[in-house]
């Protein structure tokens, strides 16, 4: 691994931190609060790819198991990472590996299209379905109610599906960090 390689996923770990210093927004229908730190792992995989984006969030879920609070609300520390919400951060990881894969892949023909629908597959299908299974073994309900319980949620990550499209393009076409070969 060149320097280069672990600058950018030192990078991307502290813009990960950073996005959990956005106050939580919460949708006044429903109550729930919408963090912007899952935008981190959309952004890593999108710009870096499969191998560094998906280390960026190893690294920075590593310093959150140490206690270090980065996670949105200062909190921090491996109970943190067992509770009822760790299974969207370790797929945070996931996550990021499986955007950066598909960008990588439709990479010589990247487009808005091919960007939005990677970044929402990966930041949100795959997302999704392992953070619903670990919050229905945690909170023992069915996969069902948990993944009803989400589905509010759903409105924030859309918005940064096209702020990840945005960013991954913007960087695509200026100074791009992937290439076939990435």
């Amino acid at each position: 691994m060149k320097t280069k390689d672990i600058v950018y996923i030192a990078l991307f770990a502290a813009l990960t931190a950073v996005l959990g210093l956005f106050p939580p927004i919460t949708l006044p229908i429903t109550g729930v609060p919408v963090t912007a730190q899952s935008l981190g792992p959309m952004l890593a995989g999108a710009i870096l790819g499969a191998r560094r984006g998906g280390l960026s969030i190893v690294l920075f879920l590593v310093l959150v198991a140490l206690g270090l609070p980065l996670l949105s609300g200062g909190r921090g520390g491996f109970g943190v990472m067992i509770g009822v919400t760790g299974g969207f951060m370790f797929g945070w990881a996931i996550s990021a590996f499986v955007i950066g894969l598909l960008i990588e892949k439709f990479w010589n023909s990247l487009n808005v299209v091919n960007a939005a629908l990677s970044i929402a597959f990966g930041g949100i299908v795959v997302l999704y379905a392992l953070g619903n299974a670990w919050v229905a073994v945690v909170a023992e309900i069915s996969y069902w109610q948990a993944t009803v319980g989400a589905a509010p949620f759903l409105i924030g990550d859309v918005i940064k599906v096209a702020i990840a499209t945005a960013a991954c393009l913007a960087v695509r076409r200026s100074y791009p960090l992937i290439s076939k070969s990435a």
